[in-house]
């Protein structure tokens, strides 16, 4: 595995649009430049050898797999984090679901300066526009509400629906980029 030269980790709420503005930013660059690495594959990955079908079950279960990740962090913090970087070989990676503190002081302890953080927003109304519902035990916890404090992000991407002012954002935030790539 060949050490990135960048890594954007995004975070964000639920229907907030990380994947999209991930595969976005991935497109842009090109498959051979930059990948996608989700924290949460290796998660439901593992979750998943429990259910044998996770993606069935998901939102039946999406309460108890965040119990259950949450075991798993506190014992070791890395977990899913080496889990989801093993085999990345392109120079940019996109963490598209950090979700709290420790995630982003792993890869700033591994990774050092090539990390960079961005927060991608998007209004209630537009999350749900996309189907977000409040869910009591899943909205409010760390796994959603984790880096809603005590991180300085480097970058805030709104993300509403508004395809060419995020455009924009995203060739600002590449062009920043162009003097590591």
């Amino acid at each position: 595995m060949a050490a990135p030269r960048v890594v954007l980790l995004l975070s964000g709420k639920r229907k907030s649009g990380k994947d999209f503005v991930a595969e976005e930013l991935r497109s842009r660059l090109g498959p051979a430049v930059c990948t996608v690495l989700r924290l949460s594959g290796p998660l439901k990955e593992q979750y998943a050898k429990r259910l044998l079908d996770a993606s069935a079950y998901k939102e039946t279960y999406r309460q108890d797999m965040i119990r259950w990740g949450e075991e798993k962090r506190r014992a070791d913090p890395g977990f899913f984090c080496r889990a989801a970087v093993e085999g990345a070989a392109q120079p940019v990676w996109v963490v598209s679901d950090a979700r709290r503190v420790s995630d982003v002081e792993w890869f700033r302890d591994v990774y050092g300066d090539v990390v960079q953080t961005v927060r991608v927003a998007a209004t209630e109304e537009t999350r749900k526009r996309r189907n977000w519902v409040f869910v009591a035990g899943v909205d409010d916890t760390e796994s959603e509400c984790g880096l809603d404090q005590g991180v300085a992000f480097d970058w805030v991407i709104t993300n509403d629906g508004d395809d060419l002012a995020l455009g924009e954002q995203l060739e600002t935030l590449l062009w920043s980029l162009r003097g590591r790539l």
